[in-house]
């Protein structure tokens, strides 16, 4: 089939930043697209051929975007998974597809899948009802401390919460949740994975990623992560466990912890570009987001290797404020040395939403680390609106 220039229409759903950065990538290779998300001032909506308004979770308005398109992928886990079976079942060739979706949408089904396929990741349990919950702790089934994730919905940090004291069960959601062991690590580690519609494989190198202590948002990526070099096998070996067993095509970003002991446990994945490898559109040879649009239309794989060191800097709202967005010291960060800011097209900052990322390479990553220090301590996401009380 031909892709370029041509009637062949890509269909996405989900209109933001992710969406976005994936335009730029059908832009240049001139693919025909069209989006669907809930909110007309989607990141996407000037980006893409075609934009159209819809629920994402709504069936009929899934599957009738899904007829207008050739191929449809996804930014966001957060779709109507039924729709997309019956698309398939039309002939609609859909990536990753609804049975993958299925058992990553489910925080409490993806962590059984990786009992069943022997997947290493932390001790966890499952409750259907947040009360049930309660009655564990209680009955002290369960000690403190703990991390709660709901089942479903969870996003940039939201739906995870640690939970320490009685406290701090306040307030919880009520429907389906899992509770996890704390796990001591030493690193949080991802690996991408790139898998194409015929079986072939390629991996990224393994990242570090800083997490924000109050957002539980990522910080800092950092490429190549700072571990040795067995132990970045360790992960990569797993990575392409995780990517065999759910058998997705696209990218599979599979978070990990790195325990003290240096054995490696699988957190939780994502089927699709991810926030850990930003980095890779000024630092790789194949960035993450041409890398997916290559392995669902089945065109070879790019190279995964890295040109330099890169380091991503997550720009989120500054806590303090709500609204029309500023980016404070903007030409600051980008008098530095290999910076590169990214801006996503959300007009509207509150407190920690994401708002874009910074890319810092240099052939030294001690110091695209120190600059990364620099750019964060340098440049804040604004309002003229401060948040009092």
């Amino acid at each position: 089939m031909n892709y370029f220039s041509s009637d062949f229409k890509l269909g996405i759903l989900g209109g933001g930043q992710l969406g976005k950065m994936l335009l730029y990538e059908t832009r240049k290779f001139d693919i025909h697209t069209l989006v669907l998300d809930p909110s007309p001032e989607a990141p996407c909506s000037i980006a893409c051929n075609e934009f159209q308004l819809g629920d994402l979770m709504d069936y009929d308005t899934v599957y009738n975007f899904g007829l207008q398109v050739d191929v449809l992928t996804i930014e966001i886990e957060n779709v109507n998974v039924d729709a997309l079976e019956a698309l398939e079942k039309q002939g609609k060739k859909v990536y990753p597809s609804s049975a993958t979706l299925k058992k990553i949408q489910n925080k409490a089904k993806q962590k059984l899948f990786y009992r069943d396929h022997n997947i290493p990741t932390a001790d966890f349990s499952r409750f259907a009802y947040a009360d049930e919950l309660l009655s564990a702790v209680k009955n002290e089934s369960i000690a403190f401390p703990f991390v709660w994730k709901s089942a479903m919905f969870g996003y940039d940090g939201q739906g995870v919460k640690v939970i320490r004291t009685y406290s701090d069960l306040e307030g919880l959601p009520s429907g389906e949740c899992i509770t996890e062991k704390m796990i001591p690590f030493k690193n949080e580690l991802a690996v991408i994975v790139s898998r194409d519609v015929h079986g072939n494989v390629k991996t990224y190198p393994v990242v570090e990623m800083e997490f924000h202590p109050q957002a539980n948002q990522v910080e800092y990526v950092i490429c190549p992560a700072r571990i040795e070099e067995s132990v970045a096998k360790k992960a990569q070996l797993i990575a392409l466990k995780v990517s065999q067993a759910f058998q997705h095509v696209g990218l599979l970003a599979v978070e990990m912890f790195q325990t003290q002991n240096d054995e490696i446990l699988v957190n939780e994945v994502a089927p699709r570009p991810h926030n850990s490898g930003h980095y890779s559109i000024e630092a790789s040879y194949t960035n993450q987001f041409e890398q997916h649009l290559r392995a669902i239309l089945g065109l070879p794989l790019g190279e995964t290797r890295s040109k330099l060191a890169g380091i991503m800097v997550n720009l989120v709202g500054d806590e303090n404020y709500k609204g029309a967005v500023i980016y404070k010291n903007i030409e600051k960060i980008m008098a530095m040395e290999g910076v590169t800011p990214h801006i996503y097209g959300k007009r509207e900052t509150r407190p920690f939403r994401k708002m874009g990322h910074v890319t810092i390479v240099n052939e030294d990553i001690a110091k695209a680390r120190t600059i990364a220090e620099q750019v964060k301590n340098s440049i804040r996401v604004i309002s003229d609106n401060k948040i009092t009380g």
